[in-house]
């Protein structure tokens, strides 16, 4: 009897603890109570929209959201790294295509300047030297000449060297933000006013007596008539 009655308790409590199991790893759109439910009901914010909480009626109260009209995307922190400081940010006229990526490729070599404001110019190519030789000298070689040591090891072939090759500072930049040929785009690993930065460096050190490209060449030509004809007007 006493057997029977421990076989019964056992039973019990392998349903009951089953009942319970079952229960917490049921459908939970009904949960009676929720901690933290703002994990419990994640909200992925568009940076510009009105805040709210998913899973009441109430607009969010949040102060800092209130002070910015509702917007959740906030201001940076005083003190912090601004990603942009050098105001050059043009990622949203990457090319979608070959044909755009051409044109464009063919447009940057008559950039013969930089955006970046010239009285830095000396710190900035400094800075370039800098990015160079941490980022593309492995391929491209400090002295520009596409013998790096990835090269020199056998592992990688076909990098040119600067001094064959027709460039101008907008072209470099294009490339190092696009990518081209063998080579992808750097836009990840530099950042815009960097890769003009480096663009700048490239030119400086291993072009400084490089005639401007054609396309370049006839802009500024274009330019000289244009600036020509007013003054005779």
């Amino acid at each position: 009897m006493l057997k029977m009655k421990k076989n019964v308790l056992k039973i019990t409590a392998i349903l009951g603890l089953t009942t319970v199991l079952l229960n917490s790893c049921g459908p939970n759109e009904n949960a009676p109570l929720v901690y933290f439910p703002d994990m419990y009901f994640p909200v992925a914010y568009d940076p510009l929209m009105k805040a709210q909480d998913a899973y009441s009626d109430h607009e969010n109260e949040i102060p800092a959201f209130v002070r910015n009209n509702g917007a959740t995307g906030l201001s940076p922190v005083e003190g912090s790294v601004a990603q942009n400081k050098d105001g050059v940010f043009e990622e949203g006229k990457l090319p979608k295509n070959p044909d755009e990526y051409n044109a464009g490729y063919d447009a940057s070599k008559a950039i013969s300047t930089s955006p970046l404001n010239p009285a830095n110019a000396a710190k900035d190519i400094e800075r370039g030297k800098i990015l160079f030789d941490h980022t593309c000298s492995a391929c491209h070689g400090t002295g520009g000449d596409g013998q790096g040591p990835i090269v020199q090891s056998g592992a990688y072939s076909g990098v040119p060297n600067y001094a064959d090759r027709e460039i101008t500072v907008g072209s470099v930049h294009y490339v190092l933000t696009n990518g081209r040929n063998a080579m992808g785009s750097y836009a990840g690993q530099l950042n815009p006013g960097d890769r003009w930065r480096v663009a700048m460096y490239v030119m400086s050190a291993f072009k400084k007596n490089a005639a401007p490209a054609p396309a370049a060449a006839a802009a500024v030509a274009a330019t000289a008539t244009t600036e020509t004809t007013e003054t005779k007007k």
